[in-house]
C-alpha cells in the first residue's frame, strides 16, 4: 500500500513504456541548466580566437608595452598578432628578458594559450596569449642563442 502512495501526484510518467518520454524530457529540461547551456550551446567556440585549437600563426602587426596590474610595476612586453586563420587581432606576451627585440613588424609568429584557458595570467592585464615561435625557430631556442633567426 505505501508503494502507491509514495507515486502519487509526482508528475512523472512510470511504467514499463516510459523510457522515452523520461528521456526526451531529461534532454529538453537539461538545456534550463546554466552551466550545461554554455558548456553545450558552443558558444565558447566562437568567442575563442585560437577557434578550439592550441596553436595558431598571426602576422606581427605591433609590438606594445602593457603596464603591469597594481601592485606590481612594469612594463609587460607584448606584440599585436592578426591570426591567418580568421583575421582576429589578439595581444600576445612576449617572455624571458629581450626576446622582443628577435620580433619584427610583420613577422610570422606562433602563439599559444597562456596556461588559464582562456583566462590572463598574473599581472598582465588582457593579454591571453603567449609568442612561441618567431619565423619558424623557437624564441627559446633564439633566447639561449642555440639558434638564429632565418634571414628573409
Amino acid at each position: 500500500l505505501s508503494v502507491v502512495a509514495s507515486s502519487m501526484g509526482s508528475g512523472k510518467p512510470r511504467g514499463i513504456q516510459a523510457g522515452r518520454k523520461l528521456r526526451s524530457h531529461r534532454r529538453i529540461a537539461r538545456w534550463a541548466d546554466n552551466t550545461y547551456k554554455r558548456q553545450h550551446s558552443g558558444t565558447w567556440l566562437k568567442a575563442n580566437p585560437l577557434a578550439g585549437s592550441s596553436h595558431a600563426k598571426g602576422i606581427v602587426l605591433e609590438k606594445i608595452g602593457i603596464e603591469a596590474k597594481q601592485p606590481n610595476s612594469a612594463v609587460r612586453k607584448a606584440a599585436r598578432v592578426q591570426l591567418i586563420k580568421n583575421g582576429k587581432k589578439v595581444a600576445a606576451y612576449v617572455p624571458n628578458d629581450g626576446c622582443l627585440n628577435f620580433i619584427d613588424e610583420n613577422d610570422e609568429v606562433l602563439i599559444a594559450g597562456f596556461g588559464r584557458k582562456g583566462h590572463s595570467v598574473g599581472d598582465i592585464p588582457g593579454v591571453r596569449f603567449k609568442v612561441v615561435k618567431v619565423a619558424g625557430v623557437s624564441l627559446l631556442a633564439l633566447f639561449k642563442e642555440k639558434k638564429e633567426k632565418p634571414r628573409s
